[in-house]
């Protein structure tokens, strides 16, 4: 068996119904790229991934006439591993994760996903993913709402045993998130902290686990890993999003090695969550997976996977489990990008004052007080409406800047 043909298809499927009123929160998600490979004997995979990629003549030159099993934990992309992995599967008729390792468990913890939001819209969402079938959700902090509201929004919604995974982005030392950390450690809801502290301070990452139980994760160790898992970084490390298949796999052993767990973060549509989930099967300490299938109202396959009890399946079937939709394709490929409207951000502060900004506000250059230091903050979003007002309050900010009142 030898690949005959590579090829990128541009994909744009609409977003959740639920966020189309949202378009700038949720900007730069809807947009994937399908990897399709043929074969000589009539076998045909694909995989996905989020974002419009493409390979070049060399790239696909380098794979024309090989055998798919001469990538078999490759490193390319990771599109592109999930369309060799479901040519290998379908030929063998196997599934891919019987090409990755010895199977582990049946099923796998999924989280939901969000973009920051309001607490009243992140406890509709956690209302969503728990109706859903979630019970693990990851959200990314940020400048311009109250990480301690946002939980407590959520501690009034979830059902017992529900977990949040904050990711605090790594841009704060110690002295900025200490308090923070000894505030949430209060909260039955919270399960994971991301990327608490800057990647560089080893030091300040092994303290902070020191002092408190809230397990804490680590995205793209700086030093590869190694050093990290040495001196006693983390709970868990981040894997896939960066790695492919082969570095997934790889680093998801050594992590299992020095028992710390795994998070495998792929983002895409149905085919990356299932290449998630095969390689979720064979690694020893899977915590969970993230793959913001949830955030699409379509997809390549016409399907996604099932959550129930806060886990989905892992795939059976041939391959990575799932077939393509031609004809969705050909309608995705013709969906047009969304266009997000111009927006002005207006910034709630605790002292009744508003301050605007040509969209999300930059609140610690505006304040001057690090990420997560403001109680009480409230973000109000507003869209062009077409009104003279909206149109002389942009025109002001493009010419002078951000301004309060």
């Amino acid at each position: 068996m030898k690949i005959t043909e590579v090829e990128t298809i541009h994909i744009n499927p609409r977003i959740a119904a639920r966020n189309v009123d949202q378009k700038a929160r949720f900007s730069k998600i809807d947009t994937q790229t399908l990897f399709k490979v043929v074969t000589d004997n009539g076998i045909t995979g694909y995989g996905d991934c989020r974002t419009h990629t493409t390979l070049s003549e060399t790239q696909i030159a380098a794979l024309v006439g090989r055998s798919p099993f001469d990538f078999v934990s490759g490193t390319l992309a990771s599109g592109l591993m999930g369309a060799l992995y479901d040519v290998m599967g379908k030929h063998l008729e196997v599934p891919a994760y019987k090409l990755m390792g010895q199977k582990r468990r049946d099923r796998v913890p999924v989280a939901a996903w969000t973009r920051p939001a309001s607490p009243e819209d992140l406890a509709k969402e956690v209302q969503r993913s728990v109706a859903e079938g979630y019970m693990i959700f990851k959200m990314h902090t940020c400048e311009y709402y109250d990480v301690l509201q946002q939980n407590r929004a959520v501690e009034a919604v979830a059902p017992p045993g529900f977990r949040m995974h904050y990711d605090f982005n790594h841009n704060r030392v110690s002295t900025e998130v200490l308090r923070l950390v000894q505030e949430l450690e209060k909260s039955s809801v919270v399960g994971f902290l991301e990327d608490p502290l800057v990647w560089r301070d080893i030091d300040g990452w092994r303290r902070l686990r020191e002092k408190t139980l809230i397990p804490i994760i680590m995205h793209v160790p700086q030093l590869g890993g190694g050093p990290e898992i040495m001196q006693g970084c983390a709970d868990l490390y981040i894997v896939g999003e960066n790695d492919s298949v082969g570095g997934t796999l790889s680093r998801g052993h050594a992590c299992a090695q020095a028992n710390v767990s795994t998070v495998l973060q792929l983002t895409g549509g149905t085919l990356t969550k299932a290449l998630a989930l095969h390689m979720a099967a064979v690694l020893p300490n899977i915590s969970h997976t993230i793959n913001l299938d949830d955030q699409y109202e379509e997809d390549s396959t016409g399907q996604r996977i099932e959550i129930s009890d806060g886990s989905s399946p892992i795939p059976e079937a041939p391959g990575l489990g799932f077939e393509v939709d031609e004809a969705m394709v050909k309608k995705l490929a013709a969906n047009p990008i969304t266009e997000i409207p111009r927006n002005i951000g207006i910034l709630h502060q605790p002292s009744g004052s508003k301050l605007y900004t040509i969209s999300f506000p930059g609140v610690s250059r505006e304040t001057g007080f690090a990420e997560g230091n403001i109680r009480g903050l409230k973000l109000e979003l507003w869209n062009d409406d077409g009104s003279p007002e909206f149109n002389q309050c942009f025109e002001r900010l493009q010419k002078d800047g951000s301004f309060r009142e």
